[in-house]
């Protein structure tokens, strides 16, 4: 199994991969373009398609953006992200049809091992440091809205239809229909 398959199977990764460092270095390169493109400039959506190929019909991003490989991303139509999103794709990211997210939301699919001695860095034969981590996915349904500055941790499902209040910190599944709300986020109302 390769280091990717293992990321995306969730399972324990070296991310300094040669494959994966390629692919996270050019994502990075094509975020620091994109970011860097007026919003009039017609080559931000090339840039985007590349950085995003997953990226639904009738979406928009502001940026700026980061992800760590954009090619883990998948939205539907009519996805809408304001500024500043970050998105951490060392897992799978689905994300519905008409779904809104408002500035500063970051999606982390990326978590650590919580013993240290798996997580400490370590060093190779030829004295390279590496780490290990995981990969989770994040999943968003249809016509959801994540006001600003929302994160939603490894592992979450939000439930179709659903609001998270601004500044909340998803670190559990989300039923469909619900207002949630918090640190951490809980359902308040269902709509």
């Amino acid at each position: 199994m390769t280091e990717k398959e293992k990321m995306l199977a969730g399972e324990l990764y070296d991310p300094s991969d040669e494959e994966l460092a390629k692919a996270h270095a050019r994502a990075q390169e094509l975020c620091v373009e994109y970011n860097g493109l007026k919003q009039s400039d017609e080559r931000r959506k090339a840039v985007l398609a590349e950085l995003l190929p997953g990226l639904g019909k009738d979406s928009y991003i502001q940026g700026p953006i980061w992800t760590d490989y954009g090619t883990n991303i998948t939205t539907g139509e009519c996805f809408y992200a304001n500024f500043n999103l970050t998105i951490l794709d060392c897992g799978e990211i689905k994300i519905g049809n008409n779904v809104m997210f408002g500035p500063n939301v970051s999606l982390y699919a990326a978590y650590h091992p919580l013993d240290y001695k798996r997580r400490n860095m370590r060093r190779r034969e030829d004295g390279t440091l590496y780490d290990l981590e995981y990969g989770s996915r994040i999943t968003i349904c249809d016509n959801c809205w994540l006001g600003g500055g929302v994160t939603v941790l490894p592992g979450v499902t939000i439930g179709e239809g659903s609001v998270i209040g601004a500044g909340s910190v998803v670190t559990k599944d989300i039923p469909a229909h619900s207002l949630a709300v918090g640190n951490p986020c809980r359902v308040i109302k269902m709509l």
